[in-house]
């Protein structure tokens, strides 16, 4: 199995690019196969495992997905057949779910395997089952799998809370509302910058979304969707975890080809713990001298601190100064990563969904085993600033998240390599 090997202590420096978005990436290649005109062509696609797996899934359905250019992607779903899933493979990927959507608006009929996905905690597929029966759907759970049917009126616009501010939930019902019958409107929607990504690029579609970004989204059903070109938004959580690699390891990082105000809470975070903090357009430069100071975090749906980015900032809370308490809000295991973490010398403890951590002088190296891609990042980012050799494990997790992990972080000066 491979395996990062990292050589701590060494501070970084310079220039890395971020990729595209994969939580826009995942929805937006599962809309495109809505259009049954024309072919669309998606550019600044992250080539991510997780991305990998769901464009296999599309193809076992009838389309045609081809790889056009290191981060362009066309598909076609003229011929869209199918509205069995292959289960072997939607069961890997929590993304998957999405197909339930498409299919019940595209086919009339989904059966799709339960979601797999990391291990941190319940994401209930019942929001996303219980708004496509208030669209009309006749939704039923069996053998491992989630099925539906539509009748012969197709899907019926409605009004719909959503429980949780659920992205998932938010998406699923956008994508299948999309081709609805009537005005399907979202209360409690999620607001994160994904959300509007995919609104854009299904009206770029021909489809009717409004309010992407606020609370309220409104949808009018279109009959038909056609084919159209879009570039996936930065990711704002793998910029998210370059700046704290910095804050971990110390130095000077450039990270570009990013979107600023999509990581504000987080930027503000860290001018609050000792951070220097530079930006523009579409650039963020992040300095750390000297050790950093504790701060309080509690993860919120967007705009709030983002779950996504809770395990990195507690690697660099580990090497702060002071004490610093993370409440986790999102997800109910998010906490799985910190025994590895403790392995390494740090000073954490748990209480509920409360982290209490205590920043120590040093970090050293050992093994650790990734559980999930967040964690697992988090684990390679205490590696950065251990003192020896921190090997991490369960890279297939951090490779459902990342591209080139260990290459980008090498070229910032990291002692980081990539075994078996």
């Amino acid at each position: 199995m491979a395996r990062l090997v990292i050589e701590g202590q060494h501070p970084l420096a310079g220039e890395v690019s971020v990729e595209g978005s994969k939580n826009s990436a995942l929805p937006i290649i599962v809309a495109a196969a809505l259009a049954s005109i024309g072919t669309t062509i998606l550019d600044n696609v992250p080539r991510y495992t997780d991305i990998l797996d769901l464009c296999q899934i599309l193809r076992e359905l009838g389309a045609r997905v081809e790889w056009t250019g290191e981060t362009q992607l066309e598909i076609d779903a003229t011929n869209l057949s199918g509205y069995h899933a292959p289960y072997e493979l939607a069961k890997k990927l929590r993304g998957s779910t999405y197909v339930v959507g498409l299919l019940l608006a595209r086919m009339g009929q989904a059966d799709v395997a339960f979601p797999g996905g990391c291990q941190i905690g319940s994401r209930p597929v019942n929001f996303h089952v219980r708004g496509f029966e208030a669209l009309g759907a006749h939704m039923w759970l069996e053998h491992g799998s989630i099925h539906g049917e539509v009748g012969s009126q197709g899907l019926q616009g409605t009004r719909i809370y959503i429980e949780r501010a659920s992205f998932g939930t938010t998406i699923n019902l956008m994508i299948a509302a999309s081709l609805a019958h009537g005005t399907t409107i979202l209360e409690n929607a999620a607001m994160e910058p994904e959300t509007v990504d995919l609104a854009n690029f299904l009206n770029a579609m021909g489809a009717v979304v409004r309010g992407a970004g606020t609370s309220l989204i409104r949808i009018e059903g279109v009959t038909t969707l056609h084919g159209t070109r879009h570039e996936i938004i930065p990711d704002r959580l793998e910029a998210g975890t370059y700046l704290l690699a910095a804050g971990v390891a110390g130095g000077s990082v450039t990270v570009t080809n990013v979107i600023p105000e999509h990581l504000r809470t987080v930027l503000l975070k860290l001018e609050q713990a000792g951070c220097h903090i530079e930006e523009d357009m579409d650039w963020i430069r992040i300095s750390v001298e000297g050790r950093l100071r504790a701060v309080d975090i509690e993860t919120l749906p967007y705009p709030g601190f983002p779950t996504d980015l809770h395990p990195q900032m507690v690697s660099v809370l580990s090497l702060s100064e002071g004490v610093s308490v993370v409440q986790e809000t999102v997800f109910e295991n998010r906490f799985g990563y910190t025994n590895d973490l403790v392995r390494l010398g740090a000073d954490i403890k748990l209480d509920r969904e409360t982290a209490i951590v205590r920043g120590v002088d040093q970090l050293t190296g050992a093994p650790v085993q990734a559980q999930d891609i967040r964690g697992g990042a988090a684990l390679v980012l205490a590696g950065l600033g251990a003192l020896g050799t921190t090997v991490v494990d369960g890279l297939e997790y951090i490779d459902r998240g990342y591209h080139a992990l260990e290459y980008k972080l090498s070229r910032l000066g990291a002692r980081i390599i990539r075994e078996g």
